[in-house]
């Protein structure tokens, strides 16, 4: 692959870059957190999904993928295990909607009218959406009104069809969804170095109360970290997992964007 055939950002000379955003390329933004996931993954597991989500949709949308952001916002026990945990490092909510307010604001000053967030930490949707918001109404007020941005969380475009050929025994849900089957089967298709499938904890899907409790409570954690087993973890189902949501993110894209 050439330089100019690469959909990423950095990779690119100036120069390059330019010539991309002239023609009217759009910039994906991936965003992940280091974050514990499990014992049988490393903490960039957000980070790295996000990125390749973003390459896969760039290569077919003409887009452009930026450097990732790599922290994110505290994990959530009901959702990542909690921001209790050894390893997980997070920012607070002004430091995320402060990152992504200045991200959007950067791109609009070289020229980039069309930018989506790539997501894949649960917990930063919203503090995203907030800075995104901030940035297009300070635009606004500047006169810059042709801006639009996309939020898009990758699992959201994992239809019902996916999760029953993925979950024959029943799907544990989104929230439960940390370390277990998808993000596991995503890393074996992917990063297959990166995962060792002997220290799976191979665990019933975690039982948590349904709100929250500040301090957190460590012994609502199950021990591994994770809340649902990744032991049914396929490269093969990575393979699904990542065509189904890119193509859904490639339409959306298309369609928001007038591709």
């Amino acid at each position: 692959m050439t330089e100019r055939d690469t959909v990423y950002m950095e990779e690119l000379d100036a120069f390059t870059y330019r010539e991309r955003v002239a023609q009217g390329a759009p910039v994906l933004i991936p965003v992940g957190s280091i974050e514990q996931h499990g014992p049988h993954m490393p903490m960039n597991v957000d980070v790295l999904l996000s990125r390749a989500m973003a390459g896969a949709v760039a290569g077919q949308t003409a887009s452009l993928v930026a450097a990732p952001v790599v922290y994110g916002y505290k994990s959530q026990q009901r959702s990542g295990g909690g921001n209790h945990l050894t390893g997980t490092t997070s920012m607070d909510a002004e430091t995320v909607i402060s990152i992504a307010k200045r991200l959007v604001l950067e791109l609009a000053r070289h020229g980039v009218r069309k930018v989506a967030f790539v997501n894949g930490h649960y917990e930063n949707y919203q503090f995203l959406y907030e800075g995104v918001d901030l940035a297009v109404r300070e635009l606004h007020l500047e006169g810059v009104r042709d801006i639009k941005v996309m939020l898009l969380s990758y699992w959201d475009f994992v239809d019902d069809d996916t999760i029953a050929t993925l979950y024959p025994d029943g799907f544990p849900g989104w929230d439960l969804e940390h370390g277990g089957v998808l993000e596991t089967s995503l890393m074996l298709l992917l990063h297959p170095d990166r995962v060792d499938m002997s220290r799976v904890a191979d665990i019933p899907p975690a039982v948590l109360p349904t709100y929250d409790v500040l301090p957190a409570i460590p012994e609502v954690t199950p021990s591994s970290g994770c809340l649902s087993s990744g032991a049914d973890a396929t490269a093969e189902k990575g393979r699904i997992l990542l065509d189904r949501a890119s193509a859904g993110m490639v339409a959306a894209v298309r369609h928001e964007f007038g591709m």
